[in-house]
């Protein structure tokens, strides 16, 4: 029964069964967001007083890699104010940890309700809003379009793993910048980031 708790919660940010102060229950849950952000699941099974068994599953490339080795081309960096929106908080977490190593500073919120509310306290204070498409109580897009209301001009990126719900095109009328398809690499966000914030309607 304890033990069937425990998988139930297993990912939760800041469940632990360790003593105050000997963990902070988020080892899993960034781990469980990186897998499952790449497209992939992990396996748990776990027999009491034996141990327990991890299995990650990521989802095979197709093709073979080139020549070129895509991790040497440069990062593209940059200046501005970002905030980032996902209903994950292991999301969030490793958006804000790319993002300012990349130069720029970064708001993070898990909630798109409040992701507004921070907005219309502050509508100059941001240079491009980053949301989840999924988002519960209010969608990507409807913040999208809540937040070019008060700020037409506003530079925005959508992120998804549903491609068949939006296209570039769509999103350009509604006023979005840029599409990015989850699993998103480092190389992807860098450049949608710069691409979104640098051109000029």
């Amino acid at each position: 029964m304890w033990l069937s708790i425990i998988f139930e919660r297993i990912f939760e940010p800041y469940f632990t069964t360790k003593e105050t102060g000997k963990g902070t229950g988020l080892g899993l849950s960034v781990a469980h967001g990186i897998v499952k952000s790449h497209g992939g699941a992990i396996k748990v099974s776990s027999v009491v007083r034996k141990g327990s068994i991890f299995e990650i599953y990521l989802p095979r490339v197709k093709g073979e890699e080139k020549e070129t080795d895509k991790f040497d081309i440069p990062l593209l960096t940059g200046t501005g104010r970002i905030l980032f929106v996902d209903d994950e908080p292991a999301l969030t977490m490793m958006g804000q940890r790319i993002l300012s190593r990349l130069g720029y500073q970064v708001q993070t919120t898990n909630s798109s309700p409040e992701a507004l509310e921070i907005f219309r306290s502050q509508p100059q204070a941001f240079d491009l809003v980053i949301t989840d498409l999924t988002m519960p109580e209010l969608t990507g897009i409807n913040l999208a379009k809540a937040l070019l209301e008060v700020r037409p001009e506003l530079p925005i990126v959508l992120c998804t793993g549903f491609s068949d719900q939006v296209n570039e095109e769509m999103l350009r009328s509604i006023g979005i910048r840029g599409l990015l398809l989850k699993p998103i690499t480092i190389h992807e966000l860098a450049h949608s980031v710069r691409l979104a914030i640098e051109v000029k309607r």
